[in-house]
């Protein structure tokens, strides 16, 4: 190997757009970076959890994780009578697209995971977009709040974080077999994120308790407000912790 892969090409890797030779390489060295090589499947695993929860499909094999093939198949749902005014399929290497009506699709129920995992989703959402600075934004800074109040039935309004250094750099619009979600990324100047997810509870309106849980160095605190469920998910370490309480507390 001419040089040792970088963060781009460890995305495509997983992503499946490196050439067969830089490929080959990749997993060569990987072979020799074990700690390297777990830490990308667990990305994967996050993947597919994440269309798993929340296209209430399950896990596809790693083809699936093709861009092209994802492409395909959201042009397929558009043309589909299901089809959204600009429906956005979550999953790796399709960029979201702003400006839709939530509407339900005609799927499968969601994994029992989800039922024991409070916002398993969000949690998987912020590792993928939030965490590893994958976000590719329906809404810029300073219009992320105009942003959820043009697509979400009077959402809640997006927690300050400012005291403590973090402001909106921007946001996602998913997709749920509930309807539309949407993930608010915060950063502050180091680069540290914490991220706001908004979502339906349902056809069953199951609403959440005020709650958090903690899953691989992560912590998500999650509540229910006028019709959605929410959590912000941040690092795990106590002072992430308070910063997220205190910026729930003021609201």
């Amino acid at each position: 190997m001419t040089h040792a892969p970088d963060e781009h090409d460890l995305h495509a890797y997983i992503d499946g757009r490196l050439d067969p030779a830089r490929r080959a390489e990749v997993e060569a060295w990987l072979a020799r970076q074990p700690e390297r090589l777990a830490e990308l499947q667990a990305w994967q695993r996050d993947a597919q959890q994440l269309r798993a929860g929340l296209a209430g499909a399950l896990p596809p094999p790693e083809p699936a994780l093709d861009p092209a093939r994802l492409r395909a198949g959201l042009a397929r749902r558009r043309s589909a009578r299901y089809a959204v005014a600009a429906a956005v399929l979550l999953s790796l290497g399709v960029g979201g697209i702003g400006g839709w009506q939530a509407r339900e699709w005609s799927r499968p129920a969601a994994p029992a995971m989800l039922a024991g995992a409070p916002m398993a989703d969000a949690i998987a959402a912020h590792r993928l977009f939030a965490a590893r600075h994958d976000l590719r934004t329906d809404a810029v800074a300073g219009d992320v709040q105009s942003w959820l109040d043009a697509n979400f039935r009077e959402p809640m309004r997006l927690p300050d974080l400012s005291a403590a250094g973090y402001r909106p750099v921007g946001a996602r619009a998913l997709s749920t077999d509930q309807g539309a979600a949407a993930l608010v990324v915060y950063q502050d100047p180091a680069g540290a994120a914490i991220s706001f997810y908004i979502r339906p509870p349902g056809p069953r309106h199951h609403m959440l308790p005020r709650g958090d849980r903690r899953d691989g160095g992560l912590l998500a605190q999650y509540w229910s407000r006028g019709g959605y469920n929410y959590a912000m998910v941040s690092a795990g370490d106590d002072t992430s912790e308070q910063i997220v309480r205190r910026a729930l507390q003021a609201i």
